[in-house]
């Protein structure tokens, strides 16, 4: 077995991950970064939906590399594919969609604003929102952000984006209409991509296939395009693709001293570091902890409180779709910018709800957007939409209607995923990876409350769509009190009290020092937003002290 030796090794190349490997590397340290999926470059990216959205290009086949998942009050775990983030340099900013929101104080101080929730494992975040401000400034400076300050009225004081917005498509103003209608406030969607070239990266070319599909040029602000070539062109960051870390090594004094990996031939590997950080996603980081057991640590690495797993979060989620006729839209808003792909508009109303009947008062982000232009995806709405009875030239005729004549606006809901005794990761006893390492199980079971709220939302949001002008020849609503698996959260939560947390406050795991967590296995709550710009900034926080910790010579 090879070992070699770095500063810091980094598990895990996404938003956060990269960011440490980035401002160390440029504090001088030697930096390692293992990344268990392969580094593509803007050549793989390609607009072929087979290949890229319907194989193994971002996540592995459940045949082959499996998470199991047990829903609801099932018995035995399924194989699924459902909990993997992305496999490759930049995790799954390569592939997001790139609505870049802020958390605000509710998603920080959920057991206080509530009182409790029964039976919802709450707690405050140890950092307040005015800690994490400056490091969203920060992260959107690095990597690039497009958006408008100052529009949003449920948002925290910012300062201006670095980038100015996105082309809106001309049914913004059927959003913006309905919304003052009903006396809420739609505000410009601020993106991961850049609006104009930036940081020598071109601006979006438009193509519209953002989500589930890697940028062709870049513009996308991925940690693939962004963070991870900064910090290789320090010339003291090393991105090792294609390794998967099996273990993460201790000293006899408790002190994280390394990590034994497979690198790309399957041989077992092992580095030698000052500090590891972990940043292998929330399911994924959990699942490298109880690998990791040893005889000190019998339960799994870090695990004395019980809690490495626990309080698993997703985003609830739903989808609602309105169709509307392209030519009526055509005779009221013009065509002059029909073909735009972007409909840039939130609605964040709903955010907190003071006074409101319901008992929790929590819902979330409302975002508006247009379909995307996947022929097969398509189909299958089509066909799913008429109850599997549709195929044929019919379903041809109803392909062209849909790309043609029709425009769809859909709103995506982003709900608080509340932690409780239901929703965990664990090792599965039965099946293994194809290295025989037991795979991470999930159990995942909604508490009562995050699906009512979910359910609430998806409700609200037809509301909006059917009092559109001119109005929607139909409105479908589906997905509603289900999870956003991607959109994982809170396996190893900080806090000041090592009873009820994994982490310090500085994401240091409490029993083993110089071990970091920074990707979102930290939050102890899921928010109403989806959390990359959070992961972001609070790998920025926790980077800049280690940082300082290395410069002191005490690392």
């Amino acid at each position: 077995m090879a070992r070699d030796d770095a500063d810091i090794v980094v598990i895990g190349s996404g938003a956060g991950g990269a960011p440490v490997a980035l401002t160390l590397a440029e504090a001088g340290a030697r930096v390692v970064v293992l990344e268990r999926g392969p580094y593509y470059t803007v050549r793989d990216f390609v607009h072929d939906e087979v290949a890229v959205t319907l194989r193994d290009f971002w996540t592995p086949y459940p045949s082959e590399d499996a998470h199991t998942i047990l829903k609801g009050d099932d018995t035995k775990g399924q194989r699924t594919r459902d909990g993997w983030t992305a496999l490759c340099v930049g995790g799954a900013t390569v592939h997001m969609s790139g609505f870049s929101y802020r958390f605000q104080d509710s998603d920080l101080r959920l057991a206080t604003k509530t009182g409790g929730i029964a039976d919802a494992d709450l707690a405050d975040w140890p950092i307040s929102l005015d800690e994490l401000t400056p490091y969203y400034d920060l992260a959107e400076a690095r990597v690039g952000i497009s958006g408008v300050a100052g529009v949003n009225p449920f948002e925290a004081p910012r300062r201006p984006y670095p980038l100015p917005p996105l082309p809106e498509h001309p049914a913004a103003a059927l959003v913006d209409e309905m919304a003052n209608g009903f006396g809420l406030h739609a505000f410009p969607t601020a993106r991961s991509i850049v609006s104009q070239p930036y940081g020598g990266r071109p601006s979006c070319n438009q193509c519209g296939t953002c989500g589930d599909y890697g940028c062709e040029n870049g513009a996308k602000s991925s940690m693939l395009a962004t963070l991870i070539p900064a910090a290789e062109a320090t010339g003291r960051c090393e991105i090792r693709a294609g390794c998967q870390a099996r273990r993460i090594a201790v000293d006899a004094n408790g002190r994280a001293s390394g990590v034994e990996y497979y690198d790309r031939d399957g041989r077992v590997q092992s580095i030698r570091a000052r500090v590891v950080v972990l940043a292998a996603s929330a399911v994924e980081s959990a699942r490298l902890l109880l690998l990791s057991d040893t005889s000190a640590f019998p339960h799994g690495l870090a695990n004395g409180s019980g809690l490495v797993g626990r309080n698993l979060t997703f985003s609830t989620y739903g989808r609602v779709v309105s169709i509307f006729d392209r030519g009526a839209l055509v005779e009221r808003l013009g065509a002059a910018g029909m073909e735009r792909p972007f409909l840039q508009r939130s609605i964040q109303d709903d955010y907190w709800i003071e006074n409101a009947a319901p008992a929790y008062p929590k819902d979330g982000t409302y975002t508006f957007m247009l379909r995307q232009p996947s022929p097969i995806n398509g189909a299958v709405f089509l066909v799913k939409e008429n109850d599997g009875k549709l195929w044929g030239s019919a379903l041809k005729e109803k392909m062209h209607t849909r790309f043609h004549e029709e425009l769809a606006i859909e709103i995506e809901i982003f709900g608080e995923f509340l932690p409780w005794k239901g929703c965990y990761v664990d090792l599965d006893p039965m099946v293994k990876d194809p290295r025989g390492l037991p795979v991470a199980r999930m159990h995942v079971k909604h508490h009562p409350a995050s699906h009512a709220t979910s359910t609430r939302m998806a409700k609200r949001a037809i509301e909006m769509l059917k009092a559109m002008k001119p109005a929607p020849k139909n409105v479908i609503g589906w997905s509603w009190g289900t999870a956003n698996y991607p959109l994982q959260h809170g396996t190893c939560r900080f806090g000041t009290d090592p009873t009820r947390s994994v982490l310090d406050p500085d994401c240091q795991c409490h029993e083993v020092k110089n071990l970091y967590v920074t990707d979102s296995s930290f939050m102890p709550t899921s928010g109403g937003a989806p959390a990359t710009p959070t992961i972001l900034a609070n790998s920025f926080r926790v980077a800049e002290k280690l940082r300082d910790r290395f410069v002191r010579r005490e690392i």
